[in-house]
């Protein structure tokens, strides 16, 4: 079932405010209230649609990582199946490191407001999932589910803000690749 015309401009407008809140203020100054003054609707507009802030940041959060994830599961390597498990790792780590570069305040503003349901949020579940399985392809011989929890623990938008310098804006995401690649080891699978 489609989304109504309305109904989709509004996620829109909602969505947008609160990413023009987050870049005002970070994640403190995001409150449904705010967040529907700004974008032109009712503040049961934005509650009926996202329930609460948690699950206006989740949208947000899920709608800034879409691609990524459809790229994951449909693209051509080395993002894609397919492709030799280390390329995979280092492409899903570039992606997913862009993303939480370009988006550090969202991940703080997330982090927090969804503390308690963390590692069921749709987000987490879906990059868990897919390190774990090129983890454990690369080296069974490890317990892929925790070293899979433990890289995206690096994922925190507070150490993303301090370990990206102006001059140099990917240096979060090499430092999470050479990371991996040492879990890896030279016994990796390639």
């Amino acid at each position: 079932m489609s989304e109504r015309a309305d109904a989709a401009r509004n996620r829109v407008a909602v969505l947008r405010a609160t990413e023009r809140l987050l870049a005002e203020g970070g994640g403190d100054h995001v409150s449904l209230d705010r967040v529907a003054a700004l974008a032109g609707v009712g503040k049961g507009t934005v509650f009926r649609r996202f329930g609460s802030r948690a699950g206006l940041l989740r949208a947000l959060l899920e709608e800034r990582s879409s691609e990524l994830r459809e790229a994951v599961r449909d693209g051509a390597p080395p993002l894609g199946p397919g492709g030799p498990v280390r390329e995979r790792m280092l492409a899903f780590l570039d992606g997913l490191g862009a993303i939480a570069e370009g988006n550090a305040v969202l991940l703080s503003a997330h982090g927090q407001a969804c503390a308690d349901d963390k590692y069921t949020d749709p987000s987490y579940l879906f990059w868990h999932g897919h390190l774990c399985g090129l983890l454990a392809e690369a080296r069974p011989d490890l317990d892929a589910g925790f070293l899979a929890h433990g890289i995206l623990a690096l994922f925190d938008g507070a150490l993303i803000r301090h370990l990206t310098p102006p001059g140099d804006p990917r240096r979060f995401t090499r430092s999470v690749q050479e990371m991996a690649l040492a879990l890896l080891g030279a016994e990796g699978v390639t």
